[in-house]
């Protein structure tokens, strides 16, 4: 089994936010003193977010997809990736962002989501940065449109108010076993 981590903030009593992260690894929630983490930026209309780099494993210029009938609406379809067949989810569709034609910048985030790898469409993919874990602070309530239940927490970075996505909370389990059904219909198992 692959080890991977997600962070979120501790809202325990006596902790202030952002100074006790929780890591998965190997499916074990445990508290950790992480004092810094590396994200991956990238663009949503004018909205920063980022995602925790140890949970991306590729990111790639968009690809031929396969529609498919019957699934979700921000479901885009699948591509082929080196024979692993991988849903891509529309993030603009998912937090009911106004639709964009794709730009030229537009990239695929292919990461771990509940074990199994899915492609994540961005308008842009701006940096790699390094946050202090005690500069990471709750999702305001209301937080540029995006449902507060996909955000892990906010930063600030040069000046510009980043949003770090919650990988884990992208699909509900529902979705993530419709999906998984969609990679094992296709011949391939989701990677372990």
């Amino acid at each position: 089994m692959k080890s991977y981590r997600n962070f979120s903030l501790s809202d325990g009593e006596g902790t202030n936010a952002g100074e006790t992260l929780r890591v998965v690894l190997g499916g074990i929630m445990k508290e950790t003193d992480i004092q810094e983490i590396q994200l991956a930026c990238f663009r949503l209309g004018d909205a920063n977010f980022a995602a925790d780099i140890m949970r991306i494993k590729e990111i790639l210029k968009p690809q031929r997809l396969t529609k498919l009938p019957r699934t979700p609406a921000f479901v885009e379809g699948v591509i082929n990736l080196r024979g692993a067949v991988i849903p891509v989810i529309d993030l603009r569709k998912r937090f009911e962002l106004p639709d964009r034609a794709p730009l030229e910048e537009s990239r695929l985030l292919v990461v771990a989501v509940a074990r199994q790898l899915v492609g994540l469409v961005v308008d842009d993919v701006t940096e790699v940065i390094t946050v202090q874990a005690q500069d990471i602070k709750p999702p305001p309530h209301v937080a540029e449109g995006i449902n507060t239940e996909y955000l892990i927490g906010v930063c600030l970075v040069r000046d510009s108010l980043v949003m770090l996505l919650n990988l884990d909370t992208i699909l509900s389990s529902v979705e993530t076993s419709v999906l998984a059904g969609l990679s094992r219909a296709a011949g391939t198992a989701p990677p372990r």
